[in-house]
C-alpha cells in the first residue's frame, strides 16, 4: 500500500473541515433570509451535518468539489500516488452515502449543497432551492426521510437520488 509523503500529510492536516468558506456562505445566506437558530456539526446526528435544524430534522452537508467527488465537476485524480487516493475518494464517497442514508431512514431531510452550486451565477437560485427544502421540511405531507441535491437541475437531482439509495441497498 503506497502511502502519502510527509509533505502531503501536512497539507492534508491544514485543510479544514470545519468553517470553510462555501460552508460560511450558506449560513450567511440562511441567516439573511431569516433561517437562523441551526446547530453546526450537531454530534448527535448521523455524520456531524454542516448545519442542521433539528427541531425540523434537516440536515444541510455543504460538500466541497474536490474532496467529496463532484459529480458535475468530473475533478481529475492527482497524477501521483494514484491507488491512495483513489482509496481515499472512495472512502469519502462511502461515509458521506451512510450518513446520509442513516439520517433519511430516521426520517431526517437531507439537503446536500455541493461548492461550484455557490459560484456567482448560480448561488441564488440554489439557495432558493436550500430555503425552500427547509422551510417545507416541517410540512406534513413530506413526512418521512428524503434526499435533495441542492441547485442541480430535475433531471439530476432525480437520477442523484435514485443512484444512491440503489447503491446503499445493494
Amino acid at each position: 500500500m503506497a502511502e502519502v509523503s510527509v509533505a502531503t500529510h501536512h497539507v492534508m492536516q491544514a485543510n479544514k473541515s470545519k468553517d470553510t468558506k462555501p460552508e460560511l456562505v450558506v449560513r450567511h445566506e440562511l441567516r439573511v433570509r431569516g433561517l437562523s437558530g441551526y446547530r453546526l456539526h450537531w454530534k448527535k446526528a448521523a455524520g456531524r451535518p454542516d448545519i442542521c435544524y433539528p427541531g425540523r430534522k434537516v440536515a444541510v452537508f455543504v460538500q466541497g468539489c474536490y474532496w467529496h467527488r463532484c459529480p458535475y465537476c468530473a475533478l481529475p485524480l492527482p497524477k501521483s500516488n494514484v491507488d491512495f487516493w483513489e482509496r481515499k475518494f472512495a472512502r469519502n464517497r462511502a461515509r458521506d452515502e451512510r450518513d446520509q442514508r442513516l439520517l433519511v431512514e430516521d426520517g431526517w431531510t437531507v439537503a446536500v449543497v455541493w461548492e461550484c452550486h455557490l459560484k456567482q451565477g448560480r448561488r441564488e437560485r440554489t439557495m432558493d432551492d436550500l430555503e425552500r427544502v427547509i422551510r417545507t421540511a416541517g410540512d406534513p405531507a413530506r413526512r418521512g426521510g428524503r434526499l435533495v441535491e441542492v441547485g442541480a437541475s430535475a433531471p439530476w437531482r432525480l437520477r442523484m437520488v435514485r443512484e444512491r439509495f440503489a447503491r446503499s441497498r445493494r
